[in-house]
């Protein structure tokens, strides 16, 4: 999935001006927000995707025929929702690691490998 920065807005230019983070975004190569986007746990896809289906609400596709609609707003709100979601997950899931690696390190005199 590829960022499309210009979603938000028939004039890009306009919106871009009023959202520092958005005309950041725009200013980033295809490639670069692949990769980011690539590098997401599946964990993570996992958490974020239960939590927007959550949002949203979730139906068995094979027994509903589902249909969702919002205005711009929402649906923006709802990714920023998902954004931040994402990001604190991730922090997290680098917190994790870190206390994992931290765990394994042997504290001065102690043989037990820091268990």
């Amino acid at each position: 999935m590829v960022f499309d920065p210009d979603f938000l807005s028939d004039d890009p230019q306009e919106e871009s001006q009023a959202n520092p983070l958005l005309n950041y975004l725009q200013r980033q190569s295809p490639e670069m927000l692949a990769h980011v986007a690539r590098s997401v746990s599946p964990e993570i896809k996992e958490i974020i995707s239960q939590n927007v289906q959550g949002l949203v609400g979730m139906l068995p596709s094979e027994n509903f025929n589902v249909k969702i609609s919002t205005d711009r707003d929402n649906l923006a709100g709802l990714l920023a929702s998902a954004m931040m979601t994402g990001y604190f997950l991730r922090q997290m899931e680098q917190r994790m690691h870190l206390d994992d690696l931290a765990d394994s390190v042997p504290l001065p005199g102690d043989s037990t490998g820091g268990q």
